[in-house]
Protein backbone atom coordinates (compact mmCIF):
# COMPACT_ATOMS: atom_id res chain seq x y z
CA UNK A 1 0.00 0.00 0.00
CA UNK A 2 1.55 3.35 -1.03
CA UNK A 3 2.18 6.35 1.21
CA UNK A 4 0.77 9.82 0.63
CA UNK A 5 1.94 13.10 2.09
CA UNK A 6 -1.06 15.31 2.79
CA UNK A 7 -2.27 18.61 4.13
CA UNK A 8 -5.62 18.56 5.92
CA UNK A 9 -7.82 20.77 8.11
CA UNK A 10 -9.37 19.61 11.36
CA UNK A 11 -12.79 20.57 12.74
CA UNK A 12 -11.37 23.71 14.36
CA UNK A 13 -9.93 24.89 11.03
CA UNK A 14 -6.30 24.20 11.96
CA UNK A 15 -4.01 23.01 9.18
CA UNK A 16 -2.12 19.77 9.64
CA UNK A 17 0.56 18.07 7.53
CA UNK A 18 1.60 14.44 7.60
CA UNK A 19 2.00 11.16 5.74
CA UNK A 20 -0.31 8.17 5.67
CA UNK A 21 -0.67 4.87 3.85
CA UNK A 22 -3.77 4.41 1.70
CA UNK A 23 -4.90 2.34 -1.27
CA UNK A 24 -5.74 5.46 -3.29
CA UNK A 25 -6.87 9.07 -2.96
CA UNK A 26 -10.41 8.13 -1.95
CA UNK A 27 -9.13 5.75 0.72
CA UNK A 28 -6.81 8.49 2.05
CA UNK A 29 -9.72 10.93 2.25
CA UNK A 30 -11.85 8.39 4.14
CA UNK A 31 -9.05 7.63 6.60
CA UNK A 32 -8.50 11.31 7.31
CA UNK A 33 -12.22 11.85 7.74
CA UNK A 34 -12.30 9.11 10.40
CA UNK A 35 -9.53 11.07 12.14
CA UNK A 36 -11.71 14.19 12.09
CA UNK A 37 -9.87 15.95 9.25
CA UNK A 38 -10.72 17.06 5.72
CA UNK A 39 -8.17 16.51 2.95
CA UNK A 40 -6.86 19.64 1.18
CA UNK A 41 -3.85 18.51 -0.88
CA UNK A 42 -1.95 15.25 -1.31
CA UNK A 43 1.19 13.88 -2.96
CA UNK A 44 2.15 10.27 -3.64
CA UNK A 45 5.43 9.36 -1.96
CA UNK A 46 8.08 7.24 -3.64
CA UNK A 47 7.89 4.10 -1.51
CA UNK A 48 6.63 2.67 1.72
CA UNK A 49 10.07 2.55 3.28
CA UNK A 50 11.27 5.85 1.88
CA UNK A 51 12.24 9.11 3.47
CA UNK A 52 8.99 9.16 5.46
CA UNK A 53 9.50 5.84 7.20
CA UNK A 54 13.21 6.36 7.79
CA UNK A 55 13.64 8.25 11.02
CA UNK A 56 9.91 8.41 11.70
CA UNK A 57 10.44 7.13 15.25
CA UNK A 58 13.31 7.61 17.64
CA UNK A 59 14.36 5.02 20.18
CA UNK A 60 12.54 7.13 22.77
CA UNK A 61 9.32 6.83 20.78
CA UNK A 62 9.71 3.06 20.63
CA UNK A 63 10.36 2.90 24.39
CA UNK A 64 7.19 4.91 24.97
CA UNK A 65 5.28 2.63 22.60
CA UNK A 66 6.46 -0.51 24.44
CA UNK A 67 5.67 0.97 27.85
CA UNK A 68 2.17 1.97 26.76
CA UNK A 69 1.53 -1.46 25.24
CA UNK A 70 2.74 -3.11 28.44
CA UNK A 71 0.38 -0.99 30.54
CA UNK A 72 -2.50 -1.62 28.15
CA UNK A 73 -1.95 -5.37 28.33
CA UNK A 74 -1.60 -5.24 32.11
CA UNK A 75 -4.86 -3.29 32.51
CA UNK A 76 -6.80 -5.48 30.09
CA UNK A 77 -7.60 -2.59 27.74
CA UNK A 78 -8.31 -3.61 24.12
CA UNK A 79 -5.23 -3.09 21.98
CA UNK A 80 -7.08 -0.99 19.40
CA UNK A 81 -8.27 1.45 22.07
CA UNK A 82 -4.79 1.59 23.59
CA UNK A 83 -3.06 2.29 20.28
CA UNK A 84 -5.68 4.93 19.49
CA UNK A 85 -5.06 6.70 22.81
CA UNK A 86 -1.30 6.52 22.26
CA UNK A 87 -1.67 7.98 18.78
CA UNK A 88 -3.72 10.89 20.06
CA UNK A 89 -1.12 11.70 22.74
CA UNK A 90 1.98 11.25 20.54
CA UNK A 91 3.99 14.44 19.92
CA UNK A 92 5.98 13.11 16.96
CA UNK A 93 3.71 13.68 13.94
CA UNK A 94 5.50 11.12 11.76
CA UNK A 95 5.23 8.39 14.36
CA UNK A 96 1.61 9.41 14.92
CA UNK A 97 0.97 8.71 11.24
CA UNK A 98 2.63 5.31 11.62
CA UNK A 99 0.30 4.52 14.53
CA UNK A 100 -2.65 5.63 12.42
CA UNK A 101 -1.59 3.16 9.72
CA UNK A 102 -1.27 0.45 12.39
CA UNK A 103 -4.82 1.15 13.55
CA UNK A 104 -6.14 0.99 10.01
CA UNK A 105 -4.42 -2.36 9.37
CA UNK A 106 -5.59 -3.91 12.66
CA UNK A 107 -9.14 -2.65 12.12
CA UNK A 108 -8.95 -4.33 8.73
CA UNK A 109 -8.32 -7.68 10.41
CA UNK A 110 -4.52 -7.92 10.59
CA UNK A 111 -2.70 -9.07 13.69
CA UNK A 112 -0.50 -6.54 15.43
CA UNK A 113 2.67 -8.31 14.31
CA UNK A 114 1.48 -8.18 10.70
CA UNK A 115 0.68 -4.48 11.00
CA UNK A 116 4.11 -3.81 12.52
CA UNK A 117 5.85 -5.81 9.78
CA UNK A 118 4.44 -3.37 7.20
CA UNK A 119 6.82 -0.71 8.60
CA UNK A 120 10.26 -2.37 8.68
CA UNK A 121 12.10 0.95 8.82
CA UNK A 122 10.45 1.65 12.20
CA UNK A 123 9.74 -1.79 13.67
CA UNK A 124 12.63 -4.13 12.92
CA UNK A 125 12.54 -7.92 12.70
CA UNK A 126 13.24 -8.31 16.41
CA UNK A 127 10.18 -6.33 17.46
CA UNK A 128 7.97 -8.04 14.89
CA UNK A 129 9.11 -11.54 15.88
CA UNK A 130 8.75 -10.85 19.59
CA UNK A 131 5.23 -9.46 19.18
CA UNK A 132 4.35 -12.46 17.01
CA UNK A 133 5.64 -14.78 19.73
CA UNK A 134 3.60 -12.87 22.31
CA UNK A 135 0.46 -13.28 20.21
CA UNK A 136 1.04 -17.01 19.94
CA UNK A 137 1.79 -17.55 23.63
CA UNK A 138 -0.56 -14.94 25.11
CA UNK A 139 2.37 -13.21 26.85
CA UNK A 140 2.05 -9.78 25.25
CA UNK A 141 2.62 -7.94 28.53
CA UNK A 142 5.85 -9.81 29.24
CA UNK A 143 7.06 -9.28 25.68
CA UNK A 144 6.53 -5.53 25.75
CA UNK A 145 7.96 -5.25 29.26
CA UNK A 146 11.16 -7.07 28.28
CA UNK A 147 11.38 -5.26 24.96
CA UNK A 148 11.02 -1.84 26.62
CA UNK A 149 13.72 -2.70 29.17
CA UNK A 150 16.03 -3.87 26.37
CA UNK A 151 15.47 -0.70 24.36
CA UNK A 152 16.25 1.41 27.44
CA UNK A 153 19.49 -0.47 27.92
CA UNK A 154 20.41 0.05 24.28
CA UNK A 155 19.62 3.73 24.62
CA UNK A 156 22.03 3.98 27.54
CA UNK A 157 24.74 2.18 25.56
CA UNK A 158 24.25 4.51 22.60
CA UNK A 159 24.45 7.56 24.88
CA UNK A 160 27.72 6.30 26.37
CA UNK A 161 29.19 5.69 22.92
CA UNK A 162 28.23 9.20 21.79
CA UNK A 163 29.74 10.64 24.93
CA UNK A 164 33.04 8.93 24.18
CA UNK A 165 33.08 10.15 20.57
CA UNK A 166 31.84 13.72 21.01
CA UNK A 167 34.41 14.99 23.51
CA UNK A 168 37.53 14.17 21.42
CA UNK A 169 35.80 15.51 18.30
CA UNK A 170 35.08 18.85 19.99
CA UNK A 171 38.60 19.19 21.39
CA UNK A 172 40.31 18.24 18.11
CA UNK A 173 38.09 20.67 16.21
CA UNK A 174 39.05 23.41 18.67
CA UNK A 175 42.75 22.57 18.34
CA UNK A 176 42.53 22.59 14.55
CA UNK A 177 40.76 25.95 14.53
CA UNK A 178 43.36 27.53 16.81
CA UNK A 179 46.22 26.22 14.67
CA UNK A 180 44.61 27.59 11.51
CA UNK A 181 44.09 31.01 13.07
CA UNK A 182 47.70 31.13 14.25
CA UNK A 183 49.05 30.10 10.84
CA UNK A 184 46.82 32.51 8.94
CA UNK A 185 47.07 35.64 11.09
CA UNK A 186 49.68 35.55 13.86
CA UNK A 187 52.58 33.76 12.17
CA UNK A 188 52.66 35.98 9.01
CA UNK A 189 52.81 39.17 11.06
CA UNK A 190 55.66 38.00 13.27
CA UNK A 191 57.40 36.30 10.33
CA UNK A 192 57.75 39.58 8.43
CA UNK A 193 59.42 41.13 11.47
CA UNK A 194 61.83 38.20 11.82
CA UNK A 195 62.78 38.24 8.13
CA UNK A 196 63.47 41.99 8.19
CA UNK A 197 65.91 41.46 11.06
CA UNK A 198 68.02 39.19 8.87
CA UNK A 199 68.08 36.41 11.44
CA UNK A 200 69.22 32.92 10.53
CA UNK A 201 66.08 30.89 11.14
CA UNK A 202 66.08 27.42 12.74
CA UNK A 203 64.56 24.51 10.86
CA UNK A 204 61.31 24.43 12.87
CA UNK A 205 60.70 28.12 12.18
CA UNK A 206 61.32 27.68 8.44
CA UNK A 207 58.88 24.77 8.35
CA UNK A 208 56.25 26.81 10.20
CA UNK A 209 56.68 29.77 7.83
CA UNK A 210 56.41 27.43 4.84
CA UNK A 211 53.17 25.97 6.21
CA UNK A 212 51.75 29.42 6.84
CA UNK A 213 52.61 30.64 3.33
CA UNK A 214 51.28 27.47 1.69
CA UNK A 215 48.04 27.75 3.63
CA UNK A 216 47.55 31.40 2.64
CA UNK A 217 48.43 30.85 -1.02
CA UNK A 218 46.71 27.53 -1.53
CA UNK A 219 43.80 27.78 0.89
CA UNK A 220 41.22 26.71 -1.77
CA UNK A 221 43.13 23.43 -2.16
CA UNK A 222 43.27 22.87 1.61
CA UNK A 223 39.52 23.54 1.74
CA UNK A 224 38.43 21.51 -1.28
CA UNK A 225 40.51 18.36 -0.68
CA UNK A 226 39.03 17.56 2.78
CA UNK A 227 35.49 18.31 1.56
CA UNK A 228 35.92 16.12 -1.53
CA UNK A 229 37.47 13.37 0.59
CA UNK A 230 34.61 13.43 3.09
CA UNK A 231 31.99 13.45 0.33
CA UNK A 232 33.79 10.58 -1.40
CA UNK A 233 33.90 8.50 1.77
CA UNK A 234 30.20 9.06 2.49
CA UNK A 235 29.31 8.29 -1.14
CA UNK A 236 31.28 5.04 -0.99
CA UNK A 237 29.63 4.10 2.30
CA UNK A 238 26.17 4.75 0.87
CA UNK A 239 26.72 2.86 -2.38
CA UNK A 240 29.08 0.01 -1.50
CA UNK A 241 28.39 -2.77 0.98
CA UNK A 242 32.08 -3.69 0.85
CA UNK A 243 33.05 -0.15 1.89
CA UNK A 244 30.64 -0.28 4.83
CA UNK A 245 32.10 -3.63 5.88
CA UNK A 246 35.65 -2.24 5.77
CA UNK A 247 34.55 0.84 7.76
CA UNK A 248 32.96 -1.33 10.47
CA UNK A 249 36.11 -3.47 10.59
CA UNK A 250 38.26 -0.35 11.04
CA UNK A 251 36.00 0.83 13.86
CA UNK A 252 36.66 -2.38 15.78
CA UNK A 253 40.43 -1.95 15.28
CA UNK A 254 40.59 1.59 16.66
CA UNK A 255 42.66 1.91 19.85
CA UNK A 256 40.59 2.46 23.02
CA UNK A 257 37.35 3.05 21.09
CA UNK A 258 37.38 -0.22 19.11
CA UNK A 259 37.05 -2.61 22.10
CA UNK A 260 34.27 -0.45 23.54
CA UNK A 261 32.34 -0.53 20.26
CA UNK A 262 32.76 -4.31 20.14
CA UNK A 263 31.38 -4.66 23.67
CA UNK A 264 28.42 -2.44 22.79
CA UNK A 265 27.62 -4.58 19.72
CA UNK A 266 27.95 -7.83 21.68
CA UNK A 267 25.83 -6.48 24.53
CA UNK A 268 23.08 -5.54 22.05
CA UNK A 269 23.23 -8.91 20.34
CA UNK A 270 23.26 -11.09 23.47
CA UNK A 271 20.52 -9.03 25.12
CA UNK A 272 18.06 -9.41 22.24
CA UNK A 273 19.15 -12.99 21.54
CA UNK A 274 18.24 -13.87 25.13
CA UNK A 275 14.94 -12.01 24.86
CA UNK A 276 13.93 -13.75 21.64
CA UNK A 277 15.02 -17.20 22.83
CA UNK A 278 13.02 -16.77 26.05
CA UNK A 279 9.96 -15.80 24.00
CA UNK A 280 10.03 -19.14 22.18
CA UNK A 281 11.67 -18.02 18.93
CA UNK A 282 14.03 -20.60 17.46
CA UNK A 283 17.79 -20.12 17.65
CA UNK A 284 18.16 -19.76 13.88
CA UNK A 285 15.41 -17.13 13.67
CA UNK A 286 16.94 -15.31 16.65
CA UNK A 287 20.33 -15.28 14.96
CA UNK A 288 18.88 -13.93 11.72
CA UNK A 289 17.28 -11.06 13.62
CA UNK A 290 20.49 -10.58 15.63
CA UNK A 291 22.43 -9.75 12.47
CA UNK A 292 20.71 -6.37 12.27
CA UNK A 293 20.76 -5.82 16.03
CA UNK A 294 24.56 -5.99 16.23
CA UNK A 295 24.79 -2.77 14.16
CA UNK A 296 28.25 -3.81 12.92
CA UNK A 297 28.69 -5.68 9.66
CA UNK A 298 31.76 -7.62 10.82
CA UNK A 299 29.93 -9.01 13.84
CA UNK A 300 26.75 -9.50 11.77
CA UNK A 301 28.74 -11.52 9.23
CA UNK A 302 30.14 -13.67 12.04
CA UNK A 303 26.61 -14.24 13.38
CA UNK A 304 25.46 -15.19 9.89
CA UNK A 305 28.28 -17.72 9.52
CA UNK A 306 27.55 -19.14 12.97
CA UNK A 307 23.89 -19.55 11.99
CA UNK A 308 24.92 -21.36 8.80
CA UNK A 309 27.08 -23.78 10.82
CA UNK A 310 24.22 -24.44 13.24
CA UNK A 311 21.90 -25.03 10.29
CA UNK A 312 24.37 -27.63 9.02
CA UNK A 313 24.15 -29.55 12.29
CA UNK A 314 27.02 -28.13 14.35
CA UNK A 315 26.57 -27.26 18.01
CA UNK A 316 25.87 -23.72 19.19
CA UNK A 317 29.10 -23.27 21.15
CA UNK A 318 31.30 -24.86 18.49
CA UNK A 319 29.79 -22.66 15.78
CA UNK A 320 30.61 -19.46 17.66
CA UNK A 321 33.98 -20.73 18.92
CA UNK A 322 35.26 -21.16 15.38
CA UNK A 323 34.88 -17.39 14.77
CA UNK A 324 37.51 -15.02 16.16
CA UNK A 325 35.05 -12.13 16.58
CA UNK A 326 33.53 -13.52 19.78
CA UNK A 327 35.71 -13.27 22.90
CA UNK A 328 36.17 -16.14 25.39
CA UNK A 329 33.51 -14.79 27.76
CA UNK A 330 30.76 -15.16 25.15
CA UNK A 331 31.92 -18.68 24.25
CA UNK A 332 32.13 -19.72 27.89
CA UNK A 333 28.64 -18.45 28.71
CA UNK A 334 27.20 -20.08 25.58
CA UNK A 335 28.69 -23.38 26.68
CA UNK A 336 27.22 -22.95 30.18
CA UNK A 337 23.80 -22.07 28.77
CA UNK A 338 23.84 -24.93 26.30
CA UNK A 339 24.87 -27.40 29.03
CA UNK A 340 22.38 -26.25 31.69
CA UNK A 341 19.50 -25.47 29.33
CA UNK A 342 19.39 -21.86 30.61
CA UNK A 343 20.72 -20.19 27.47
CA UNK A 344 18.68 -17.01 27.98
CA UNK A 345 20.06 -16.51 31.50
CA UNK A 346 23.63 -17.06 30.32
CA UNK A 347 23.21 -14.56 27.49
CA UNK A 348 21.68 -12.01 29.86
CA UNK A 349 24.75 -12.36 32.08
CA UNK A 350 26.96 -11.58 29.07
CA UNK A 351 24.85 -8.54 28.23
CA UNK A 352 24.93 -7.31 31.84
CA UNK A 353 28.70 -7.78 32.08
CA UNK A 354 29.44 -5.95 28.83
CA UNK A 355 27.01 -3.15 29.64
CA UNK A 356 28.81 -2.55 32.92
CA UNK A 357 32.19 -2.86 31.18
CA UNK A 358 31.17 -0.25 28.61
CA UNK A 359 30.11 2.23 31.31
CA UNK A 360 33.37 1.73 33.20
CA UNK A 361 35.48 1.88 30.02
CA UNK A 362 33.84 5.12 28.92
CA UNK A 363 34.50 6.74 32.29
CA UNK A 364 38.13 5.58 32.29
CA UNK A 365 38.66 6.65 28.68
CA UNK A 366 37.26 10.11 29.33
CA UNK A 367 39.49 10.51 32.37
CA UNK A 368 42.50 9.59 30.23
CA UNK A 369 41.45 11.60 27.18
CA UNK A 370 40.96 14.88 29.04
CA UNK A 371 44.57 15.27 30.26
CA UNK A 372 45.97 13.62 27.11
CA UNK A 373 44.22 16.07 24.79
CA UNK A 374 45.21 18.96 27.05
CA UNK A 375 48.86 17.90 26.87
CA UNK A 376 48.66 17.53 23.08
CA UNK A 377 47.12 20.99 22.75
CA UNK A 378 49.82 22.43 25.00
CA UNK A 379 52.61 20.79 22.99
CA UNK A 380 51.23 22.04 19.68
CA UNK A 381 50.92 25.57 21.02
CA UNK A 382 54.42 25.37 22.51
CA UNK A 383 55.92 24.27 19.17
CA UNK A 384 54.17 27.05 17.24
CA UNK A 385 54.90 29.82 19.73
CA UNK A 386 58.46 28.58 20.33
CA UNK A 387 59.21 28.44 16.60
CA UNK A 388 58.18 32.09 16.28
CA UNK A 389 59.57 33.56 19.49
CA UNK A 390 62.91 31.73 19.87
CA UNK A 391 64.59 33.62 16.97
CA UNK A 392 63.41 36.91 18.49
CA UNK A 393 64.84 35.93 21.86
CA UNK A 394 68.18 35.21 20.17
CA UNK A 395 68.22 38.69 18.66
CA UNK A 396 67.31 40.33 21.96
CA UNK A 397 70.00 38.31 23.73
CA UNK A 398 72.66 39.50 21.27
CA UNK A 399 71.83 43.17 21.64
CA UNK A 400 74.67 45.03 23.37
CA UNK A 401 73.49 47.64 25.83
Amino acid sequence: MPYFSYRAIDQQGRSSKGSLSAANEVDLELRLRRMGMDLVTLRLMDSRVGSFARGAASRGDLITFCFQMEQISRAGIPILDGVRDLRDSMDNPRFRDILTALLEDMEGGKLMSQALAAHPAVFDAVIVNLVKAGEQTGLMREVFENLGASLKRQDELAAQAKRLMIYPAIVLTLVGTIILLLLLFLVPQIASLIVNMGIKLPIQTRVLLWLSEALRNWWPLFLIVPVVSIVGVFTALRSSERARFIADDLKLRLPVIGPILQKIALARFTNFFALMYRSGITILDSLRAGEDIAANRVIADAIRRAGARIGNGEGLTESFQSLSVFPPLVIRMLRVGETTGALDTALENVSYFYTREVAESVEKSLKILEPALTIILGLVMAVIVGSVLLPMYDVIGNIKL
